[in-house]
């Protein structure tokens, strides 16, 4: 939808459609709400009571303007809105297919590497994208305030001389405004071991108006902190997204992609060549393409890895290596991220053309 006719819709400045606060606002969160967007099915509201009931809605109205309403199957609806699916395949999948509930030495911290942790400083995201790997926690409540969740995970860390990198994440830490965060980067900065701190954000794509020239000025002073966010699909990167991780970038914060490989979304080597080849022109690095877990309620949105295998040998071909992200798929416990390699028959053909390259080969 067209982002200047939503505005005289909803008869707004623009402004106001630049106010993160006001996108926060006035996110989408009922069906109701997203018919004065969205032309929905008439048999909707009754289809997805029980998609709702599991797993609420919520999103900007800047990511709803991305929506083309006259393309029946569009990538970004599939990522943000519920799908009778998420209910249809509820039996299938884990809900925390990675046992994170299970390595949190402390209430919302994550500890399945030596030498990091995973603080889930929030629970809450401006979109709540249908392929998270932790729904199971979009309808629970935080059992403490956010300065008791913050010491408790602070005092652990400090007790933890092998941990040296610690990772805010969610939900998205940058639901929290500058003050907060502040207090949150500067808990952690302040343990003498801990030597780099990082973000995980959904924002710079679903709320690019969140990176502010205040907030960007403020993470200059936790350097060296890094930045990982999730462009999924090439129609998610517009002027409003390559504004916000330029300022990132000459705030001196480095910003790296995590995509998430996902069915109907950015299976195609087409699509997935132009988001890396899009991705490299606004200077964010792709760095993890994941494979989509096997989690309760988006069960329909994964592929084979054979068709993730398939993909990347087409995307070798064509992209340079600074656009070519690490297909990985995260398993649970201490196995992590493992890369899915495999070298077809074309490849090992391509090998034994230049067998004087190696040692030996087979």
């Amino acid at each position: 939808m067209d982002e200047k006719l939503l505005m005289h819709r909803l008869n707004i400045s623009r402004r106001d459609w630049q106010d993160w606060r006001w996108q926060l606002q006035n996110r989408v969160t009922t069906l109701p709400g997203l018919a004065q967007y969205l032309k929905l099915p008439a048999a909707a509201p009754r289809d997805l009571r029980p998609v709702l009931r599991a797993y609420p809605l919520a999103v900007t109205p800047y990511y709803l303007s991305l929506i083309d309403p006259d393309v029946e199957a569009d990538p970004l609806a599939r990522q943000c809105l519920p799908d009778v699916r998420e209910a249809a395949f509820s039996n299938a999948g884990s809900a925390d297919p990675l046992d994170e509930d299970g390595r949190m030495p402390v209430s919302n911290l994550i500890h399945r590497y030596p030498d990091r942790v995973l603080a889930m400083v929030t629970r809450n995201c401006a979109v709540y994208c249908r392929h998270c790997n932790r729904k199971r926690l979009w309808k629970t409540r935080e059992t403490a305030g956010f300065r008791n969740r913050l010491a408790a995970m602070v005092r652990y860390v400090t007790t933890a001389p092998q941990v040296r990198e610690v990772i805010l994440s969610g939900g998205d830490p940058l639901m929290y405004d500058d003050s907060r965060l502040e207090a949150l980067l500067a808990a952690f900065k302040a343990v003498p071991h801990v030597e780099v701190l990082r973000i995980g954000s959904r924002m710079p794509v679903v709320l690019p108006m969140r990176i502010t020239k205040d907030l960007c000025r403020m993470l200059r002073r936790y350097r060296p902190l890094w930045l990982n966010t999730q462009f999924n699909h090439p129609a998610e990167i517009t002027k409003d997204t390559a504004r916000a991780c330029a300022m990132l970038l000459e705030a001196g914060i480095p910003v790296s992609n995590q995509s998430v490989l996902l069915q109907g979304v950015n299976d195609s080597p087409e699509v997935m060549r132009r988001l890396l080849h899009g991705l490299q022109k606004i200077s964010v690095r792709p760095y993890y393409l994941f494979h989509c877990e096997p989690v309760r309620g988006c069960m329909h949105l994964r592929t084979s890895v054979s068709a993730g295998l398939a993909l990347m040998e087409a995307l070798r071909r064509d992209c340079s290596g600074l656009a070519l992200p690490q297909y990985v798929a995260d398993l649970p416990g201490e196995a992590g991220k493992v890369p899915l390699l495999c070298l077809s028959e074309t490849l090992k053909n391509d090998l034994r053309k230049h067998q004087d390259f190696f040692d030996n080969f087979e």
